[in-house]
C-alpha cells in the first residue's frame, strides 16, 4: 500500500500503524538478508512510535499528514536514536545519533514512523551500491545487479516493499539514478527545498529529497519536508506550497521538451525507445512536445568537467580533513578522487564554478519556452555488482546538470528492458517549481497504469 492509502486506512481504523510497522518489519527480515538495503533497523523505538500513532488514530487526533507511516532514511541524514556512518569506517561507533537532521525532525512532527537507516556509498560518493561498511546493496529486480548510489538502500528498500516511504540525498544523480533502477519514485527537489542546516563541501549540489513508489507519495512526503528551517540560512524563504494540490491536473497545454540524449551521451538503444514511447503517451494527452536532438547549453557541460573539478575538490578535503590512519579504511574510488584534487589549481577550479554560473545562466533562459525538459534517468542499465565500471567513473550526464543548475528533477518507472529490468524517465523543471514537475511525473504516471513489482516480492507474496 501506499502512504495515501495507509493513511485512508488509519482513518477508517482498517489498519493500525501498529499492524503496518509489524508488516514492515517482517518484510525487512524475509528479503534484506537478500538485499542488504538497511544498515540498521530501530524495531524497539519504531513499535513504541508507532503505537503512539496508534493511540492518537483512536483519540481521533493524529499529530499530521504522515502519522503512522513507516519511513526509511539514507545513513548519510542525522536521525535520533540510530548513527548516521555515511557508509564509512573512519567515523566513531554512535556518531550523529543524539540529534535529527531538519527533514527528520519535519516527518517526525507529521507523524512519520522512522525505523530504519537506508545504505549509503562512501560519503554519497559513486552511483553504484558497494561501500566499506555494509558491502554490497543489491537490486532486488536482479540480485547481481547494482541497485544504484549513492540512496542505495532506500531505491532497493523501496522496490522490495520494505517500507512505503524513503528519505535520500542527491548530489549528482543520488536519487534519480536508483528510483529508475529500482522502478520507484525520486524527486531531487530545487537546491535547499528541503531544509539541511549543515553546510556542505560540494558547491551547493547536495540535497535532501523524498522518494516513494508512486508520485502522490513523493508529494506527500515533500509536504512534511519542505517546511522553513530559520538556522538554515539557504534555506527556500518562499511560502508554503501544498504540493498535493494541482498534482491531478495532468499535462494538457503543458510545453515539454524531449530530448532522448540531451547531446551530451550516447543512450542504450532500450532506455531511449521506453524514453520515447513516454514522450509519445504525453503528447497523446495533449502535452505540447518539442522533439529535440540536443538541449544547446548543455553541449559543453561535459568537456567542461564542472561536476567532476567540484567533487575532485570535495574528495581531497575529506581525505585531507580524515586522520591518517583511517584514510586506510576509505574506498579506493575516494582517494583516486581526492588525489586529482590535490592536482586541481585554482584557475581550473574557478572556470569551472564559472561555468556552473553560466550554464545555470543558460538553462533559466531555456526554460522561458518551455515548461519542463524531460529525458531518460539514466544513459545506462544497471551493471552487475560490485564495483564501478569504468564507463560510468564519469559524472553522470543526464542527471548531475540538474544539482549544478539547482533545478528539481524527478525520476519515474516508464518500462522494463527485454530483460525484465526497470527503466527511468526524468522530469526536470524550473528552480522552485517542484510541483510543476511532480504534477508532470503523475500525469505520465496515471497514463502509463500500474507498474509491477520486482519478481522476488510477487514470489513472497505467493508464498505468504
Amino acid at each position: 500500500m501506499s502512504a495515501s492509502e495507509l493513511v485512508l486506512a488509519y482513518r477508517g481504523s482498517s489498519l493500525s500503524p501498529v499492524e503496518v510497522l509489524r508488516a514492515v518489519l517482517d518484510q525487512v527480515q524475509s528479503l534484506d538478508p537478500h538485499i542488504n538495503a538497511f544498515r540498521v533497523v530501530d524495531e524497539e523505538g519504531a513499535l513504541r512510535d508507532a503505537a503512539s500513532s496508534e493511540q492518537r488514530w483512536l483519540r481521533g487526533t493524529p499529530c499530521g499528514p504522515l502519522d503512522g507511516v513507516p519511513v526509511s532514511v539514507k545513513d548519510m541524514v542525522a536521525t535520533r536514536g540510530m548513527s548516521t556512518m555515511f557508509g564509512s569506517c573512519t567515523l566513531p561507533q554512535g556518531h550523529l545519533s543524539d540529534v535529527d537532521a531538519p527533514c527528520v525532525d519535519l516527518l517526525r512532527r507529521a507523524g512519520a514512523v522512522i525505523f530504519g537507516k537506508t545504505t549509503t556509498t562512501e560519503f554519497g560518493n559513486k552511483i553504484v551500491s558497494d561501500s566499506p561498511l555494509t558491502g554490497v546493496t543489491r537490486n532486488p529486480w536482479d540480485l547481481s545487479l547494482s541497485a544504484g548510489g549513492s540512496s542505495s538502500g532506500a531505491g532497493a528498500a523501496l522496490a522490495a516493499r520494505m517500507g512505503p516511504l524513503a528519505v535520500g540525498t542527491d548530489g549528482g544523480g543520488s536519487i534519480r539514478v536508483p528510483a529508475a533502477w529500482n522502478g520507484v519514485c525520486g524527486l531531487k527537489p530545487s537546491f535547499k527545498r528541503v531544509p539541511t542546516q549543515e553546510p556542505h563541501n560540494v558547491g551547493e549540489l547536495s540535497n535532501v529529497g523524498p522518494m516513494a513508489r508512486c508520485v502522490q507519495d513523493l508529494a506527500l512526503m515533500l509536504n512534511a519536508m519542505a517546511r522553513p528551517w530559520p538556522s538554515d540560512w539557504q534555506s527556500f524563504g518562499g511560502p508554503v506550497e501544498d504540493f498535493c494540490r494541482g498534482l491531478n491536473r495532468g499535462v494538457e497545454g503543458l510545453r515539454v521538451a524531449f530530448s532522448v540524449s540531451l547531446g551530451v551521451i550516447e543512450v542504450d538503444p532500450q532506455i531511449a525507445s521506453a524514453a520515447c514511447n513516454a514522450a509519445r503517451l504525453l503528447e497523446q494527452h495533449g502535452a505540447r512536445v518539442s522533439w529535440l536532438e540536443a538541449v544547446e547549453p548543455l553541449q559543453g557541460y561535459m568537456k567542461s568537467e564542472m561536476h567532476s573539478i567540484l567533487w575532485m575538490a570535495r574528495s581531497e578535503q575529506l581525505v585531507r580533513r580524515t586522520p591518517e590512519p583511517q584514510r586506510q579504511l576509505m574506498d579506493p574510488e575516494i582517494l583516486a578522487l581526492a588525489d586529482c584534487g590535490r592536482r586541481l589549481s585554482a584557475p581550473r577550479l574557478m572556470d569551472a564554478l564559472q561555468a556552473r554560473m553560466e550554464l545555470a545562466s543558460a538553462m533559466h533562459a531555456f526554460f522561458d519556452r518551455y515548461d519542463v525538459l524531460v529525458c531518460p534517468s539514466f544513459h545506462h542499465m544497471p551493471p552487475p555488482t560490485p564495483g564501478l565500471p569504468p564507463n560510468m567513473r564519469m559524472a553522470p550526464p543526464l542527471t548531475s546538470w540538474c544539482n549544478q543548475t539547482q533545478q528539481p528533477a524527478a525520476s519515474v518507472p516508464c518500462g522494463l528492458s527485454r530483460e525484465g529490468l526497470p527503466i527511468g524517465l526524468q522530469v526536470i523543471g524550473p528552480r522552485f517549481h517542484d510541483g510543476l514537475v511532480l504534477r508532470v511525473c503523475r500525469g505520465y504516471e496515471r497514463a502509463r497504469g500500474a507498474f509491477p513489482a520486482p519478481p522476488m516480492v510477487l514470489a513472497s507474496e505467493e508464498l505468504s
